[in-house]
């Protein structure tokens, strides 16, 4: 099933991009959702029309998503976890956890953005890689450290 896609999706391909996808998940997904339009002749020639519009949009947003990756490339954050003596933690940092910790840096994403496979449930530091466009990512550093008692 060929589409044209409305809105730029990771998976797929940017807006205005025509793609070919199973005709299961174009009908029971991308259309009802408002995501793609069929690749009609109708619409082929509303996208020709709309090129230079959609690809102004995406050169706008590649520079939002280049300045918020350079901004946030190589930022240093500390979480601290309650955490017994063998430095595992009471619990574990995820990614809403992550993302309200940037937020308290004046950096606002979303929880879905922080690329983190696992929760995580040990004291140490690590590399945690953020989405903030359409191929475009940046590298934080997070140190999870024992929670200080008063």
């Amino acid at each position: 099933m060929e589409l044209i896609l409305k809105e730029t999706i990771s998976s797929l391909g940017f807006e205005g991009d025509v793609i070919t996808v199973k005709a299961g998940f174009g009908r029971n997904y991308l259309l009802p959702q408002g995501k793609a339009v069929a690749a009609t002749e109708t619409n082929l020639a509303d996208l020709a029309e709309n090129k230079a519009v959609i690809e102004a949009r995406r050169a706008e947003d590649q520079k939002k998503a280049d300045a918020i990756a350079k901004k946030i490339n190589g930022l240093e954050v500390v979480i601290e976890q309650l955490a017994g003596d063998d430095d595992r933690l009471f619990g574990s940092v995820t990614n809403a956890d992550i993302c309200a910790k940037l937020a308290e840096m004046d950096v606002k994403l979303d929880k879905r953005q922080i690329l983190l496979g696992d929760p995580i449930k040990k004291v140490g530091e690590m590399k945690i890689q953020i989405k903030v466009g359409f191929n475009v990512t940046a590298e934080i550093s997070l140190a999870v450290v024992p929670l200080k008692a008063n």
